[in-house]
């Protein structure tokens, strides 16, 4: 990555779960386990990955399709109560993402988190991956009334950040992403390496940009990344 006298932007912004953070596997023993102490067969990892960005409730949903009402709220807090104890067993940044933000601090930019994972989980996480001295803004679900894809969650972040709405970036792996970045104003990204699954068209998302790695960030910024291709074209 090579450094650019000019940037348009100030701050970049992540989502948490598939964007800034491989949380798959802990998120999936979780449900493993879940399912093992209601003498159900778990699910295979490859079924429940790209769900993982849609949260506690669909992960659930996933694995109990039929609970509903109290038995659901029951097995979820029990899922979030696994899930807590087990926070940073096999979590990991992606590949290439350490090496963006110590590029984007070198650069003096400044980054942070836009996640509605909540702040009793997304705190300590933060923590053992060794970023949250480092983060500029860490905005949770429950940091403020609203959650994505309400934009003020994304507005709190500029706050924090110092940074105009325009003079962000948002990078994200699910469709309430870019709604919540586009409407905060701020421009938008989506990483495809997250958790997307076979029946989602982010093409149609209406992102600025797409990226396949963490390091296309910094491309795409430079104006030198080789776009991806949209579905139907070749490649």
């Amino acid at each position: 990555m090579r450094p650019a006298p000019d940037f348009p932007f100030r701050t970049i912004l992540f989502d948490l779960d598939g964007t800034l953070a491989d949380t798959a596997p802990d998120l999936h023993a979780a449900q493993v386990q879940l399912s093992r102490e209601q003498g159900l067969e778990p699910l295979p990892f490859e079924r429940v990955r790209n769900h993982v960005s849609h949260g506690s409730t669909a992960l659930v949903r996933l694995a109990f399709p039929d609970a509903e009402g109290e038995r659901f709220e029951q097995l979820r807090a029990r899922f979030l109560e696994i899930y807590a104890e087990n926070l940073f067993r096999d979590t990991v940044l992606f590949p290439g993402m350490d090496t963006l933000l110590a590029w984007l601090e070198s650069r003096g930019l400044n980054w942070g988190v836009v996640t509605n994972k909540p702040a009793f989980l997304t705190d300590p996480l933060m923590v053992a991956l060794g970023l949250a001295g480092r983060a500029a803004c860490i905005v949770s679900g429950d940091t403020i009334d609203e959650r994505k894809p309400h934009p003020a969650p994304m507005w709190h972040a500029c706050e924090l950040a110092g940074s105009r709405p325009a003079e962000c970036l948002y990078v994200g792996d699910a469709e309430r992403d870019i709604q919540a970045g586009h409407a905060a104003g701020m421009a938008t990204l989506i990483a495809l390496y997250g958790y997307i699954d076979e029946t989602q068209r982010p093409e149609q998302w209406g992102a600025d940009g797409m990226i396949r790695e963490p390091r296309e960030v910094v491309d795409w910024m430079l104006g030198t990344h080789e776009p991806v291709a949209r579905v139907g074209e070749e490649t």
